[in-house]
């Protein structure tokens, strides 16, 4: 889920950029801080987005710059369990497909993507079924649920999200549209 949030953090200013300070050098020293990084109460610090209020400045012994404790406005990405997410699949491997939901990626598992068997087509980087023509590969966009969630602040590329598409209305786009179809057929006769 995506949220603007007010927040709070000291950014330092190096010395050569202590002539000026404004909201718009803490903003660019604040996106070079926090953009990207995973924080487990408020999510992935997407952007951040304008500078309200500046305190004063503290000098530390021992370090050139000037630290600045700063109020400020930002877009965050905080992924809530059971939350039901649209994302393109990034990555097909053995054991599932690797979904990009906002800024982080979720692992749909093999088994959480359909009641049929998929195998893994390794030549066209794909999970496909043998019991009909249905497949899933990377660039298809993908309905989902989040169902495990576990943030790992110091490196948040190890953080890892659980998905499921195995509830009616979740799935493959394509797949969720042949099945509307169907239905709108199966009503009409």
């Amino acid at each position: 889920m995506y949220k603007r949030v007010r927040l709070k953090d000291t950014v330092e200013v190096p010395p050569e950029e202590l002539g000026e300070i404004s909201p718009e050098l803490v903003k660019r020293l604040l996106q070079d801080k926090l953009e990207g990084r995973m924080d487990e109460e408020v999510g992935s610090v997407v952007s951040v987005t304008e500078v309200h209020d500046i305190g004063q400045g503290t000098v530390l012994p021992n370090r050139p710059g000037v630290y600045y404790e700063a109020e400020f406005d930002a877009v965050t990405y905080d992924p809530q369990m059971q939350e039901v997410v649209d994302g393109t699949v990034v990555e097909v491997v053995e054991f599932g497909a690797f979904v990009g939901i906002g800024p982080v990626d979720g692992l749909l598992h093999v088994s959480q993507i359909s009641d049929e068997y998929l195998a893994f087509d390794r030549e066209n980087q794909r999970l496909a079924s043998n019991e009909s023509d249905r497949a899933l590969g990377v660039d298809d966009a993908v309905r989902a649920r989040i169902v495990t969630k576990s943030i790992d602040e110091r490196n948040p590329r190890d953080s890892k999200i659980g998905l499921t598409a195995k509830q009616p209305g979740l799935g493959k786009h394509g797949w969720l549209e042949e099945d509307r179809e169907k239905r709108e057929a199966a009503a009409g006769e």
